[in-house]
């Protein structure tokens, strides 16, 4: 068993924040499984969403750090959906059921590039107000794959492990990032090939986002310097699609910094919330800290501002 599946913060976060399942589709078999943490008074949470290999659970520190910070959270897993805009209907679904009208977006890799095309179909409308975009990326064409989206569908279990595994990185890292990929590995041993083939067809389904629509949509961008399944090329793209956006560099964290460098990813969401106290988009309840405890500490990484 995984280190991080043992420790007191996990199996405190388990014991203690129920697993909820909800069905908003016409299709029962479409179920979204959440983490819905804080105080449940707040109207415009920080929403959390996975990358391909990734459930609801592997936001657990976030979800630790946020609540004690007296933020509402909600971690999600995504059901079986092969087609972005389906995807995006979805999720509003979910929005109108959980009565949220608008949300601060968390996204990390695939759940980042979701995260933008869901400000970008709901943009007339907006239900995003603010989007933290962790090791994410704006064209699926960085992947080289667009070509095989039509068949991940035919593809048995392990091939499609096989080709996630592949981008884990291989090579000496140190026992954090060690640890974040034994349970990365770990949660993806437990996903259908369905759940597996749907997220990598959204992955890969020849797609890329619309900045103009994202203009009102406030931006931060986390990402690591060292060894991580994003190519510098993906990097800049970023940027360049989001001049205005904070940027957060970590130095080290490999492909899933907010369990490898937990401290310093949640320490960026803090900062980047801050500017929402004390307006109606505030994620957190003020009633519920003083204004010492939503001062964030500097942090040790790099952050630059453009």
């Amino acid at each position: 068993m995984d280190e991080i599946s043992q420790s007191p913060d996990y199996i405190w976060f388990r014991s203690t924040v129920p697993l909820k399942r909800i069905v908003v589709d016409d299709d029962d078999s479409k179920v979204w499984s959440l983490y819905d943490a804080g105080p449940k008074n707040i109207r415009c949470p920080v929403v959390l969403l996975p990358p391909v290999s990734g459930t609801a659970d592997i936001f657990f520190q976030q979800v630790l750090a946020l609540t004690g910070w007296g933020c509402r959270v909600i971690a999600l897993q995504y059901p079986i959906y092969w087609d972005l805009l389906e995807f995006c209907d979805g999720f509003r679904k979910l929005l109108d059921h959980l009565q949220l009208d608008k949300i601060h977006l968390f996204g990390a890799s695939l759940g980042g590039f979701l995260a933008q095309k869901f400000a970008e179909y709901t943009h007339k409308s907006p239900r995003v107000h603010s989007l933290i975009l962790c090791n994410s990326f704006s064209d699926t064409s960085i992947f080289n794959q667009t070509w095989m989206a039509n068949s991940f569908w035919l593809m048995p279990a392990f091939m499609l492990k096989k080709i996630v595994l592949g981008n884990f990185g291989s090579g000496p890292v140190d026992p954090e990032i060690a640890d974040a990929i034994d349970f990365m590995v770990d949660r993806l041993e437990g996903l259908k090939q369905s759940e597996l083939a749907s997220r990598l067809t959204l992955n890969c389904q020849n797609s890329y986002v619309e900045p103009h629509k994202l203009r009102d949509v406030t931006v931060t961008i986390i990402d690591v310097f060292d060894q991580s399944a994003l190519s510098q090329e993906a990097k800049e793209e970023m940027y360049k699609l989001y001049p205005d956006a904070k940027r957060a560099h970590l130095k080290t964290g490999g492909n899933f910094p907010y369990l490898s460098r937990s401290a310093e990813v949640n320490l960026h969401i803090q900062i980047h919330m801050r500017q929402f106290h004390e307006t109606r988009y505030a994620a957190l309840d003020q009633a519920l800290v003083s204004a010492d405890e939503v001062q964030p500490q500097a942090p040790h990484c790099n952050r630059t501002g453009q």
